[in-house]
């Protein structure tokens, strides 16, 4: 038999499922985008400059990796905190590939409105939940919509 999450274990039938945060969604996007954007651009300067090859792959493709293993963690507290640091990297990556200022800043830019809007929507979220809970305890329903 599998083992049960602990998601899993607590489930009880008729609990509402937790809603995902927004945030963390429109910043899961961001760092996948930019990890593929990483790897490509990694061949890409492999590519012009052959002289240091295991250098700009190094660097490249353990970018990619952070930014992916990045997602698993923005639900954390310093979570976001490391998707700002890795905005950083990627803008600094210019270095190497003048272009990457470009794109670097670009994906900051991203990187910032989804977080705002993503808390934004979380927010509205959250309020529209309570004032729908307030809705069905003064009208007599339980939590899956029924008459009491």
């Amino acid at each position: 038999m599998a083992k049960l999450t602990k998601a899993q274990r607590e489930w009880r039938p008729g609990m509402p499922k937790k809603r995902r945060s927004t945030k963390v969604m429109f910043a899961s996007t961001v760092l996948l985008l930019e990890a593929f954007v990483a790897f490509f651009a990694t061949l890409a300067v492999f590519g012009l400059k052959r002289g240091e090859p295991a250098l700009v792959l190094g660097f490249g493709i353990t970018l990619s990796v952070v930014l992916i293993l990045a997602c698993a963690v923005l639900s954390r507290p310093w979570g976001i905190g490391l998707g700002w640091v890795m905005q950083l990297v990627l803008i600094l990556s210019g270095f190497v590939e003048p272009t990457m200022f470009v794109v670097g800043v670009l994906f900051a830019a991203c990187w910032w409105y989804g977080i705002r809007a993503g808390m934004r929507i979380d927010r509205e979220n959250a309020q529209r939940d309570r004032e729908q809970a307030e809705w069905d305890a003064s009208h007599g329903e339980d939590s899956a919509g029924q008459s009491a």
